[in-house]
């Protein structure tokens, strides 16, 4: 992958701009190339002129550059400190009430460490929200130790190619001279987060269990693409043939074969299932095309990036209930040759759809299902305080 696209693939529309912006670097210096004096029309003096005013401007840029992300790292290292700090208090405050609640009552003390006030306590009231807090938080010190990596190899590569264009050794020099001695390259304050916030899950939430903390905790490289798995793949492809194989048998079936014209009453019940397949499956290949072109759209879409479908996932439920959905209706269509009561077809699809949805057991991409039906009760619960809002 080039080195823009995995720039872009690594950030969120929020941090864009507080990066460094390599392309605009690049067309500069190819711009500078490209408009430069011709040694057949000008004298060697007019060119060397030329290169040293654009090496000045070039080198000025680079410094504003290097001092906004200077001061953004730092303005975020010190925001991510006073989180940390603000998370091992209510945890510790977390852990003493519940150790007072379940000591005996001769035992119990009404006393605590650290003096919040009552809405920071009830900020995280459980150790339940603590996790789910800490994990966000640890996300955000890997967006920041990126935003560290990212940038120094922005620097490196931009001079590098000023190097190469220009046949010069100056770029080198300052990277050296000021790149690598800034501060957010050399502030190790991160990397010490990360190691602080992994050990005090470690010990203080999943009892000693690094395995698990780490578990929870950890995130596939940002913007990376999944690989692609080779049972998945034949899945989709033997879904979606036969798929195209009864859409074919149900399209004759209704042209030429079907001609009682009560029953397409019932076959428009349908349209409502294909419209969900259609959906799903275009939403396939929305990601796909997003993760072509290096756009992250976990992170813009604020997906859980330890658990999301892939686009080969998506093709594989779109194809499925795709054929599902043909088996009904031509299921529907031939009733009177398979003895069953043409009603009852639609009823024991959307019957499966939903049972597919709500199954609790850890099968079928369980995790992204149950993260659908918590959106989705939440959606209907904003929907209901509105209405009863508007109502009183």
């Amino acid at each position: 992958m080039k080195f823009a696209e995995h720039l872009a693939s690594h950030i969120t529309p929020e941090w864009r701009k507080q990066y460094l912006q390599y392309e605009a670097f690049k067309d500069m210096l190819y711009a500078a190339q490209d408009q430069a004096p011709s040694m057949e029309v000008a004298d060697e003096d007019t060119v060397k002129r030329y290169y040293a005013k654009f090496e000045e401007r070039f080198f000025q840029t680079c410094e504003k550059e290097l001092l906004k992300i200077n001061t953004f790292y730092s303005e975020k290292l010190a925001e991510a400190q006073r989180r940390y700090v603000t998370l091992q208090n209510e945890l510790q405050s977390s852990l003493d009430a519940q150790r007072e609640s379940t000591a005996p009552p001769g035992l119990r003390k009404r006393k605590t460490m650290f003096h919040l006030s009552q809405e920071e306590r009830s900020k995280h009231h459980n150790i339940k929200d603590l996790k789910l807090a800490f994990s966000e938080f640890y996300l955000s010190l890997i967006l920041l130790q990126n935003y560290q990596n990212l940038n120094f190899t922005g620097f490196r590569k931009i001079l590098k190619k000023h190097d190469k264009i220009l046949d010069t050794s100056r770029g080198a020099d300052w990277r050296v001279a000021h790149v690598e001695v800034a501060p957010f390259y050399t502030c190790k304050k991160i990397t010490q987060l990360i190691t602080e916030t992994e050990s005090l899950v470690t010990t203080e939430l999943e009892g000693g269990d690094r395995q698990r903390a780490m578990k929870r905790l950890r995130v596939p490289p940002l913007g990376a693409a999944q690989p692609a798995l080779a049972w998945t793949t034949f899945r989709v492809g033997l879904y979606c043939g036969f798929f195209v194989i009864l859409a074919v048998a149900f399209v004759l079936t209704g042209a030429v074969f079907i001609r009682n014209e009560n029953v397409w009453p019932l076959v428009r019940i349908y349209r409502g299932g294909f419209l969900l397949i259609q959906f799903l499956f275009l939403l396939g290949i929305n990601t796909y095309g997003w993760r072509q072109y290096g756009v992250n759209h976990v992170l813009i879409f604020e997906i859980d990036p330890r658990n999301n479908l892939s686009h080969q996932h998506l093709f594989e439920i779109a194809g499925f209930l795709g054929v599902m959905w043909c088996v009904s209706i031509l299921s529907c269509l031939y009733s009177e040759f398979i003895h069953l009561p043409m009603q009852i077809n639609p009823l024991v699809l959307y019957g499966f759809m939903v049972l597919f949805l709500i199954n609790p057991f850890k099968t079928c991409y369980y995790k992204s299902r149950f993260w659908l039906l918590k959106l989705l009760v939440s959606q209907c619960c904003i929907k209901h305080d509105v209405f009863l809002n508007v109502s009183y």
